[in-house]
């Protein structure tokens, strides 16, 4: 089953206008099949990238419905872009996850096991909501204690840092308006790690000359800093932007890459010992 949802913010608590603004969430939800009572369900929120300057459509629908194969109820986010000041997409983001797991009994879904995914400002996003979901400016805006946290997250070839080997773009648009020091280093999420961080699978590729590899690394090394599970791996070449990997999400042949490809059957892997 395929259903869109409205996600509703109230951005006037931190100061954003809604002019404009209208998040939606698509789900991507298996229908009860008494033959395979195996019991419920993962879900997984996934946050397309695009610099924060759109939602890409390579990393949206397809990844949803390669989940939803594997079992996985998928939900995909269309969150507000282009220059919609920080933390405008991490509410969106917070509340998203929040609907997801307070509707879990509705499609059968395991509210410990509600996991964020994220594809290069995606990335970002889906990082930000395991660093901040504790903050005040997300949880006390929001009205949650922790039902907005993510059981883990995956990002995929992720923006995580500022300066020198950041992806410019994607950090313009969250806090052009205010690049103060306070926002550059709360959009820094290397340095945002702290013990209530969720785990995470990480993935990129080593040649990525859009998102500097150490982007990655940095997050993990933080990670590690705080005693939080982690897996990462880091393929040899294939560049940025590949979502799958194959010819399902190609744009051109480049985006072709059979080892990174490899990364979606070990992320399942990785969900499925969750917790072990």
């Amino acid at each position: 089953m395929i259903k869109q949802y409205p996600i509703k913010v109230p951005y006037e608590k931190v100061g954003l206008s809604p002019e404009g603004l209208s998040p939606y969430l698509t789900a991507y939800t298996l229908d009860h099949n008494p033959e395979c009572n195996y019991g419920k369900k993962t879900a997984v929120l996934i946050c397309p990238g695009g610099g924060y300057d759109y939602c890409s459509k390579r990393e949206a629908e397809p990844v949803a419905l390669r989940f939803l194969a594997y079992g996985i109820d998928a939900f995909v986010l269309e969150y507000s872009c282009v220059k919609k000041p920080f933390p405008c997409a991490l509410l969106e983001a917070a509340e998203a996850l929040a609907f997801i797991r307070t509707h879990a009994d509705e499609w059968n879904i395991d509210a410990d096991r509600i996991f964020v995914c994220g594809f290069s400002a995606g990335g970002h996003l889906a990082a930000s909501l395991s660093v901040h979901w504790n903050k005040p400016f997300v949880k006390d805006v929001l009205g949650y204690t922790d039902e907005h946290k993510p059981n883990g997250s995956i990002l995929c070839y992720p923006v995580i840092t500022t300066g020198e080997l950041t992806h410019q773009g994607s950090i313009d648009n969250l806090i052009a308006d205010n690049p103060s020091e306070e926002r550059t280093a709360l959009v820094t999420l290397d340095r945002q790690v702290d013990g209530d961080t969720p785990p995470a699978f990480i993935w990129h590729c080593a040649d990525d000359g859009c998102v500097p590899v150490e982007n990655s690394l940095w997050y993990a090394a933080a990670l590690s800093k705080n005693h939080i599970p982690f897996v990462l791996h880091v393929f040899k070449d294939g560049g940025h932007g590949l979502s799958l990997a194959d010819e399902t999400t190609a744009a051109y042949p480049g985006h072709i890459n059979r080892e990174a490809a490899q990364w979606f059957n070990l992320a399942i892997d990785w969900i499925n010992r969750f917790g072990e």
